[in-house]
């Protein structure tokens, strides 16, 4: 049988001939070039964000939004714990306190209605994680941070394109981050970018981006030399990297459509499965926003039952995966956080959640293989 790997990079267009473009017609491969221009142009144009600038990392993009946001030592930060590391490390780095709140049972975003009453007089900013690229619900959340004057940054790593009641994701808050990672839907290994939302923080992002220096404002000619001016860091992807994005961002609808075409199989295919009570699939409501396919998942019935089934669907060589562990349970989650509350439903869904495989070459009979596996599992069919 054919081993189905949990991700696979993959060339969808003329990433490798804008790579050479980069090179050889450009002469630049440090960043800040044609196509990192291009890539931030593209996001601003499909997005609909004040500016874009390009990361080397979505990690990169959400230090930078702390920064933005005057994190200080001692300030509190609401989000979910059901997350990845960078979400709180990156306001950790500032002397920030991250509180984790629980999430929904439905779509395993932050539960909004928990927010509130997390919030303390230190409290700052909300961070919003769009899980599988669906939406969380950003009207009440705005309004939550609008009534106490807190800064909103949408985590929207996974949520490239998706989109709430009109708006795309990480165009809502006060800044958007968004992943470029292998694992995503649009790619270039290692990659990035922030989203910033309102016209007045525009200027000092561009310092932050550019090690603390208004180095932007000189090359537009709006100073006669730049200096530094302000912290900062070394945010900027290589030119080679941006090259290779521009290339996947030609192709991001196609990309989307494809993703989400395997996600609708799964979910169709194991549709019996879930009425039978044997596993929950993903919720999604198109009537409040449209998901990008990024990925798939299952809720088994029993934390013991999730072991047993990716040990089962691994050994069958289909290479499904759990999906974080709380990082309020994690060693520097309890030295660096606090709890804003039970986290029953955090704890609860991430001991049965697992992730298939689902990448941009997998194919409909890579998906049925799995499927079946699933379904030899649960009906004894083997």
């Amino acid at each position: 049988m054919e081993n189905i790997p949990f991700n696979k990079p993959f060339i969808v267009g003329k990433e490798l001939f804008y790579i050479a473009q980069a090179v050889i017609e450009n002469r630049q491969m440090a960043g800040d070039g044609p196509f990192t221009k291009k890539c931030q142009a593209w996001l601003e144009k499909h997005l609909g964000c004040r500016k874009a600038l390009l990361t080397h990392s979505c990690t990169a993009a959400l230090e930078m939004a702390a920064i933005l946001c005057d994190i200080q030592p001692g300030d509190e930060i609401i989000m979910p714990s059901f997350t990845f590391v960078s979400t709180a490390n990156a306001f950790v780095l500032r002397g920030g306190v991250p509180v984790f709140v629980d999430i929904r049972p439905d779509t395993l975003n932050i539960d909004e209605r928990l927010i509130e009453k997390a919030i303390t007089p230190r409290t700052k900013a909300i961070v919003t994680v769009h899980y599988a690229g669906v939406p969380c619900a950003m009207d009440e959340i705005m309004d939550i941070a609008a009534r106490h004057r807190l800064f909103v940054i949408e985590d929207a790593a996974q949520a490239l394109l998706s989109t709430y009641k009109g708006s795309r994701l990480g165009s809502i808050g006060d800044f958007g981050t968004i992943s470029f990672h292998e694992t995503k839907n649009i790619i270039s290994g290692e990659g990035g970018a922030l989203l910033i939302n309102k016209e007045e923080y525009v200027e000092r992002a561009e310092i932050i981006w550019e090690k603390g220096t208004n180095r932007e404002q000189f090359f537009r000619g709006e100073v006669d030399k730049y200096t530094w001016t302000d912290i900062g860091s070394s945010y900027l992807p290589g030119e080679l990297t941006a090259a290779f994005l521009y290339a996947q961002l030609e192709q991001a609808k196609q990309i989307n459509a494809k993703r989400r075409h395997i996600f609708n199989l799964y979910y169709q295919e194991l549709t019996e499965l879930a009425e039978q009570n044997h596993i929950r699939l993903p919720h999604t409501n198109p009537k409040i926003g449209e998901h990008n396919g990024h990925l798939f998942y299952i809720i088994t019935n029993t934390a013991a039952e999730q072991v047993r089934l990716i040990e089962y669907l691994q050994g069958s060589g289909i290479y499904a995966i759990f999906h974080y562990i709380p990082l309020h349970s994690s060693p520097a989650g309890i030295r660096y956080g606090k709890l804003g509350g039970p986290l029953t439903r955090t704890e609860d869904l991430s001991e049965r959640l697992i992730r298939m495989p689902l990448f941009y070459e997998m194919t409909d009979t890579d998906v049925e293989m799995g499927v079946n596996i699933i379904k030899k599992f649960f009906l004894n069919d083997d």
